[in-house]
């Protein structure tokens, strides 16, 4: 019988703690553990791992020659395909890398646009994907044309006839993708406008939007099934959620919520990733309230957080109204965090879901008020509305015109006001 089975691309992982680095820029244990759960993510499989303290980078083989030595033989003695590493690489040490190595050499950055090509469904998550490719490819072209610069001047002896047409290529290659760039951008900002046009609508129907945040695999979609009941994929690994998933969510009589599932946040995330996505994650500014989703089950949770808390900052959300959510509490030992913006709870079992929802009912309680009301039959249309938005207590027809007690937010209370017998607009301190 033959064997249908994909073969897994090997694997081994470098990573460098430079005292010249900023601290979040270095590899430690936890980066590289996370870096060898992204390379399964993207169907590979770590075999091997190389971690290096030095004052600096190596300018041109960013570990320096001695390092690079054992990592290429650690790739011949476990058969790798692949080097990963865990840093930014520039184009020219990349380049360097894959002659010295012999294999494919990837950074985290380029690891991560991989994942997110596997990943994006929708129209809009391809655009950004491709957009944030081309961005990280432009840079790093001179390395893939050394097959043609070998063959001129700049590398020794060239045949006659062949001078040039590396750079010629090169260059066509650059202005190409500048303008695939372009058109990629000008499609995010009509989806940017058509985004706008939802927004205006969904602010003009008074619906609140809750969105879900947190570091990958925080357990968001998890969460998402858990209060609405839909049925998004949820699995164990890395960036499983790319498109934006909305969803309806009753949280008490009178209101309902859009809950927005996002993609989730990882340390190192590259920056023209974050610019790609922004059309995504611009949800986040005129979100009413953020749920930041953390696992508490992850010894590394307060550094998460901080990481999603920077990206947060980084979007312009600071001042969104935050509700801190652990998840995976039931894994927890340990005294849980608690306060006014602290629900814990587990996605998976449904524990502490009722809490989470009567907190976001009260976050985003603005003012209901119960009020009797007299409506004459000519606005009876008016009640098609109470019955859409509003907790009706009674509601009696009478010779004189419909008669309710109903309690209503504040955006339907301006259209009920005038029906309230004897009300009087409130006077402001100076009039």
């Amino acid at each position: 019988m033959e064997n249908t089975e994909i073969k897994k691309e090997r694997a081994v992982l470098a990573g460098l703690a430079a005292a010249s680095m900023e601290e979040g820029e270095r590899s430690s244990e936890v980066s590289m553990e996370e870096l060898a759960a992204l390379v399964e993510t993207a169907g590979g499989e770590t075999v091997a791992m190389l971690m290096q303290n030095r004052p600096t980078p190596d300018p041109r083989s960013f570990l320096g020659d001695g390092k690079v030595q054992e990592l290429k033989e650690l790739i011949a003695a476990n058969a790798c395909d692949l080097a990963v590493f865990d840093n930014e690489l520039s184009p020219s040490q990349m380049r360097v890398l894959g002659e010295e190595l012999g294999v494919k050499v990837l950074d985290r950055s380029g690891l991560i646009l991989d994942i997110f090509a596997q990943r994006a469904q929708t129209r809009e998550g391809q655009l950004q994907v491709e957009l944030a490719q081309y961005k990280y490819l432009l840079p790093r072209l001179t390395g893939m044309w050394t097959h043609l610069v070998r063959q001129t001047a700049s590398g020794g002896s060239s045949p006659i006839g062949t001078r040039g047409p590396g750079e010629t290529q090169l260059e066509t290659d650059r202005r190409h993708i500048r303008r695939k760039i372009q058109k990629l951008e000008e499609e995010l900002a009509a989806v940017r406008k058509v985004r706008s046009t939802q927004r205006r609508r969904r602010e003009k129907n008074a619906m609140p939007v809750v969105a879900l945040v947190g570091y990958t695999n925080a357990g968001k979609s998890t969460l998402l099934n858990c209060l609405t009941g839909a049925d998004i994929p949820a699995n164990n690994r890395l960036f499983d959620t790319l498109d934006t998933t909305t969803r309806r969510l009753r949280i008490d009589e009178t209101q309902e919520v859009l809950l927005s599932d996002t993609v989730g946040f990882i340390r190192k995330l590259p920056t023209h990733l974050i610019e790609a996505f922004k059309a995504t994650l611009e949800e986040l500014r005129f979100a009413d309230v953020l749920l930041h989703v953390i696992d508490i089950s992850n010894p590394e949770w307060e550094e998460q957080a901080r990481v999603v808390e920077e990206l947060i900052r980084q979007l312009g959300a600071e001042t969104t109204p935050c509700l801190r959510v652990f998840n995976k509490c039931d894994a927890y030992i340990g005294i849980l965090p608690h306060g006014e913006d602290v629900v814990c709870i587990s996605a998976k079992s449904g524990e502490g879901a009722a809490e989470l929802v009567a907190k976001l009912a009260r976050m985003l309680d603005k003012g209901k008020k119960r009020v009797k009301l007299k409506i004459p039959y000519a606005a009876s249309a008016l009640v098609d509305s109470l019955n859409r938005e509003a907790v009706i207590h009674s509601l009696e027809y009478t010779d004189e015109g419909i008669e309710a007690e109903v309690t209503v937010a504040p955006a339907l209370f301006g259209r009920v006001k005038a029906y309230i017998p004897g009300y009087t607009e409130p006077k402001e301190d100076w009039e």
